[in-house]
C-alpha cells in the first residue's frame, strides 16, 4: 500500500512539473528561444563547456544562462564573465531543477531583458545523473556530458539520463590514454540505451571536437526556429 502511495504522489509530481514545463516551453517559443538543459554528475565539465560555449558563440547568437546550484553562485560568476546573461538558482536541497525553478528565471529574464532578443538560453543543471533526467524544465533538448573518469558502466547504472538524451558529450578525451577505460566499450553502452543520441568526443583542455559541439548547438537552433517559422 505504502509503495502504491509513493508510486502515486510521484506520478502526481511529474504531471505538475510537466505542465510547468510545457508552459516554460510555450514562452520560449512565442519569444523565438531555443532553450538546451545540460545535465551530468558533478564534475564531468558542463560549466567549462559552457565558458567555452559562449566565448565561440556569443557573437554569433544571442545568449543567456539559467544556472542551477544547490548553494552558490562560484559557476555563475565564472559564466559572468562572458559578458551574457546568467540568472542563478539555487535549489537548497534539491538534487535538480523542476520546470517551477526555471519558470522563476524566465521570469527574471522577462522582466530586465526583452527576451525576443535572444535565439538561445542554456540550462545548466544541478550536477546528479539521476533526478534532472525526470524532470524538463521546457527545454527544446537535452544534452548529457559524461567524463572519461567516470567509467564504462555509467550508461548501464543510470539509464534514464542516457535514454532522455539527444545529445551525449563525453568529455575530458585527453585523460583517456591515462585510464584503464575502453571507449568503444562506452560507445556501446550509450547505444544501448539510446540508439539515436548524438555522441560526441570533447576535450576543454585540448579543444577536440568543440568545433563540433558547436555546429550541433547551431544546428539544433537552425531546426528550432524552422520548426516554429511552420507553425505560424
Amino acid at each position: 500500500m505504502h509503495q502504491t502511495f509513493n508510486a502515486a504522489i510521484e506520478l502526481n509530481l511529474l504531471h505538475a512539473n510537466q505542465e510547468g514545463a510545457d508552459h516554460n516551453r510555450e514562452h520560449f517559443d512565442r519569444w523565438g528561444i531555443t532553450c538546451l538543459n545540460l545535465m551530468s554528475s558533478p564534475g564531468a565539465g558542463k560549466t567549462v563547456l559552457l565558458e567555452q560555449t559562449l566565448a565561440a558563440l556569443k557573437d554569433k547568437f544571442e545568449m543567456a544562462v539559467i544556472e542551477g546550484d544547490m548553494t552558490t553562485e562560484l559557476d555563475a560568476d565564472r559564466l559572468r564573465k562572458y559578458d551574457v546573461p546568467v540568472i542563478p538558482i539555487n535549489t537548497g536541497r534539491s538534487c535538480h531543477l523542476d520546470s517551477k525553478m526555471v519558470a522563476g528565471g524566465i521570469h527574471t529574464l522577462e522582466h530586465q531583458y526583452n527576451p525576443t532578443d535572444f535565439d538561445l538560453v542554456l540550462v545548466e543543471n544541478v550536477g546528479n545523473l539521476v533526478c534532472p533526467a525526470e524532470f524538463e524544465v521546457g527545454e527544446h533538448a537535452k544534452v548529457a556530458l559524461l567524463s572519461v573518469t567516470e567509467g564504462e558502466d555509467k550508461p548501464l547504472k543510470y539509464p534514464v539520463m542516457f535514454q532522455e538524451a539527444d545529445c551525449l558529450l563525453i568529455t575530458k578525451t585527453d585523460l583517456a590514454p591515462y585510464l584503464d577505460i575502453d571507449l568503444e566499450r562506452l560507445t556501446a553502452n550509450v547505444r544501448q540505451m539510446n540508439k539515436d543520441v548524438t555522441i560526441i568526443h570533447v576535450s576543454a583542455k585540448t579543444g577536440a571536437g568543440l568545433s563540433q559541439w558547436f555546429d550541433w548547438v547551431g544546428d539544433r537552433l537552425k531546426q528550432n526556429q524552422a520548426s516554429l517559422a511552420r507553425q505560424i
